[in-house]
């Protein structure tokens, strides 16, 4: 039994590493870019400076010389006159800022095959682009690394354990639940790698795994994200750009909010449950001893003293967190802002903490360089996009799924549409950005099939909301990371929830469908 026991515990850590998966993915989107015919649609983005309306052809490349730009008025007629459905004022305020696909003008262009030097250069590229989120990481990492320093999460974490002795699941649901209001209201997603750290610990404490830790916090963001009720990355973008408001579907979406949300909790529940029983059959069982050496975990019968100063250190790390939500919320900061709030944060708590401009310094960068290969894995997931674009291929890919769905009766057309956002979400697991390049091409579609237009924008959040679960363009790579878990362990714990989704998502565009 023992013997057994081993060798399925070696073949499970020889599973490939996140960075592996990633480049996996990486290499695929470049070698796509050789079988796939290339082709683009012409684009269309507003110039707030010269307040003019710029439309690049299908063929423009800055860099390569090609294609032209031509400018237009910034009116209505402008829009009208190239089939946008978005309103004047979406651009004006800003709520559309990316180059939006123009209906009807997809043709084929120039190959750009994206060989070994290209291959190699997008991750750097990837990186680049995404190094404000990047920052963010390490000056959370590196605030993580001072409270722990000073003790104080330790010590919290030991006393929150303990007072929910006996009602763990209240933790459980807590969490999910209110991420998930997050995700609705604002996309948090990438902010959530701020949690882990925090939470890993508490939910071991509970007796429960690092990976259910994982289900609470990705799993809740990303429901809140597949029923966006008022997120302006997502449900906004897309609804500016179909034409209509978020106001139209809103009542369906809250409906699917509350009962996805309801179908994951019960499921994480069922799972933590059991493993809480039989920490035996925990997914990460092999794996409970490395993560206990990389986070704050406490043993019960020995919780450090909770002082004073440690209380206070506390608090100012869970305000910093209460900052950071209203941040996002009220005046729209970003990665940029959140970077120096966790900066002053971490300077904050190690003067209150006591522990010298040395100690905090050291305790700082230490953090932050815990969190390098989180950082490392969202550029590598960047390049994916990269490829696709600098290949020609995404209008491709995009022009050949909405062509097929285009001639469907409604409900089969609306069922099909989601998974077809499943796919693109795979390579473009951006809610904006997949928002700006497709929802211009298949707003139309809903007047050729004859349904509203919303439901267009409903197919699209639940269908990357499906995907997003379980691509490695996303952030559960990252998230993965952070836990010291494995791609494999996470889709055998996601996979039966994402079926189950999959299906109430189809049910839910059908009966919107019947009620409009």
């Amino acid at each position: 039994m023992v013997n057994k026991f081993k060798k399925k515990e070696k073949k499970q850590r020889s599973f490939l590493s996140s960075f592996s998966i990633c480049f996996l993915v990486v290499i695929l989107a470049a070698i796509l870019t050789w079988i796939i015919p290339a082709g683009s649609y012409e684009k269309l983005e507003y110039d707030a400076g010269n307040d003019v309306f710029i439309v690049s052809s299908a063929d423009y490349d800055e860099e390569a010389g090609t294609g032209e730009q031509t400018e237009y008025p910034a009116t209505q007629e402008t829009l009208d006159e190239f089939g946008i459905t978005a309103s004047l004022d979406s651009f004006k305020a800003g709520n559309i800022t990316k180059p939006m696909s123009i209906p009807g003008t997809y043709q084929k262009v120039e190959a750009h095959h994206q060989g070994l030097a290209e291959f190699l250069a997008s991750p750097v590229q990837g990186t680049a682009d995404g190094f404000d989120i990047i920052f963010f990481i390490f000056m959370l990492g590196g605030t993580i690394g001072v409270i722990n320093y000073v003790g104080a999460f330790t010590a919290g974490i030991g006393a929150l354990a303990k007072a929910c002795k006996g009602r763990e699941q209240i933790i459980l649901i807590v969490v999910t639940l209110l991420i998930a209001f997050m995700g609705t209201i604002e996309g948090f997603c990438e902010e959530t790698i701020a949690l882990y750290p925090v939470l890993v610990p508490v939910f071991m404490a509970a007796g429960y795994d690092a990976i259910t830790a994982v289900g609470a916090i990705y799993m809740g963001s990303t429901i809140g994200c597949m029923f966006s009720t008022i997120n302006p990355f997502s449900v906004g973008i897309a609804s500016y750009a179909a034409g209509t408001t978020m106001n139209a579907g809103l009542g369906f979406r809250a409906v699917g909010l509350v009962i996805g949300s309801a179908i994951t909790v019960l499921y994480l529940m069922r799972y933590a449950n059991k493993i809480k029983k039989n920490p035996e059959l925990s997914l990460v069982a092999d794996q409970r001893e490395l993560v206990e050496k990389k986070f704050a975990t406490v043993d019960l019968s020995n919780i450090p003293e909770f002082t004073t100063r440690k209380k206070v250190c506390l608090a100012i790390f869970i305000i910093t967190f209460g900052v950071m939500i209203w941040g996002i919320m009220v005046p729209g900061w970003w990665f940029e802002e959140l970077s120096e709030l966790f900066i002053v944060s971490g300077v904050v708590i190690g003067i209150v903490g006591g522990i010298g401009e040395k100690a905090l310094v050291r305790e700082f960068v230490n953090g932050a360089a815990d969190l390098v290969g989180v950082a490392l894995i969202l550029g590598v997931a960047r390049a994916v996009t990269i490829l696709l674009d600098n290949g020609n291929i995404s209008g491709t890919i995009l022009q050949v799924l909405s062509s097929a769905v285009s001639s469907l009766p409604p409900a089969v057309f609306l069922i099909l549409l989601m998974l077809v956002y499943v796919i693109l979400g795979f390579f473009i697991n951006s809610s904006s950005g997949l928002a700006v390049l497709s929802i211009p091409i298949m707003a139309p579609l809903a007047d050729v099939v004859g349904i509203p237009r919303e439901l267009i924008v409903s197919a699209y959040v639940y269908g990357l909301g499906i995907i997003t679960f379980v691509t490695p363009t996303g952030i559960i790579m990252p998230s993965l990371e952070v836990v010291e878990t494995t791609y494999d362990r996470w889709l055998k714990l996601a996979l039966p929830l994402v079926g189950i989704l999959t299906v109430f998502g189809a049910i839910m565009l059908v009966v919107e469908l019947a009620f409009c």
